[in-house]
């Protein structure tokens, strides 16, 4: 790591990146100096998008999500398939984060604080599965995977109210639905330290999508703008995908979505 480290270039070398483990153990490095005071916020810095962005190991082959393969807990390729889903969706995690302290410039230095913080720890939930994948005979980049997380990121490139808006508290937020359940069959079948694992992930990521939850309703509050109408509108614009239930409503309410959020997402008027 360089002796003098300005906070969101830094970011965008590690969001270039290739080597995935390389990728997270780095993050979690960056979060370490910044805490120590080691680190300045560069933060008139220019993003610029260019080739290799963000950076990724040749494989997982990225396929459609309809083309990446189901298969049986009950069996070790099986739960090594599933804990390898996890993982990439960790990884991709990763680059989200670094992305937002990375791209969106003279935001306040809580924001840039806040997804360091998210960066780092998500790098450790990819370490932890891709520790596990590993305790089961499997690395990551064994399985197929799609790219749907980053294509959202892609198109909010532009505008830090959409990123927030669609990313952490909509695609990043359905994590909180679907983890209790996924944990649950993994304990089912036996497999407690990957269970074990997916509470660790859980908890970080309530934090994670009230961060994203507090940054939307900043920018929402900074333009003027109402925070329910305001919403629906980015997801027509961006055409993000339509939610259904089950919602983990206490995980929600952890997250800081208002209770009219909560019955706008559950269609009550």
């Amino acid at each position: 790591m360089p002796s003098a480290l300005e906070l969101r270039s830094y970011a965008g070398e590690l969001l270039r990146e290739t080597e995935a483990q390389a990728k997270a153990d780095r993050t979690m490095d960056l979060r370490t100096a910044w805490l120590a005071g080691q680190v300045a916020l560069d933060i008139k810095a220019i993003a610029v998008d260019e080739p290799g962005i963000p950076g990724r190991p040749a494989k997982p082959l990225l396929v459609a999500p309809r083309e990446v393969g189901r298969r049986s807990m009950v069996t070790i390729e099986g739960r090594a398939a599933l804990i390898h889903a996890l993982a990439h969706i960790e990884f991709n995690a990763i680059n989200l984060a670094l992305d937002a302290v990375w791209r969106f410039e003279e935001m306040p230095v809580d924001f840039y604080a806040d997804w360091l913080k998210v960066a780092a720890e998500e790098a450790l939930h990819f370490s932890l599965l891709s520790a596990h994948l590993q305790s089961l005979g499997f690395s990551y980049g064994d399985f197929a995977a799609h790219n749907s997380l980053w294509e959202m990121a892609e198109k909010t490139t532009g505008d830090v109210l959409a990123r927030m808006a669609l990313v952490p508290r909509t695609l990043e937020a359905r994590g909180l639905d679907a983890t209790p359940g996924v944990r649950s069959k993994l304990a089912q079948v036996g497999d407690v330290a990957a269970a074990d694992i997916l509470d660790i992930i859980l908890r970080d990521e309530i934090g994670h999508v009230d961060i994203g939850n507090r940054w939307y309703h900043w920018c929402c509050e900074q333009r003027g703008l109402d925070v329910l109408t305001t919403y629906q509108e980015l997801t027509q614009r961006y055409k993000a995908p339509v939610l259904r239930g089950p919602f983990n409503l206490e995980a929600r309410r952890q997250a800081g979505f208002m209770e009219s959020e909560i019955a706008a997402l559950r269609g009550e008027s």
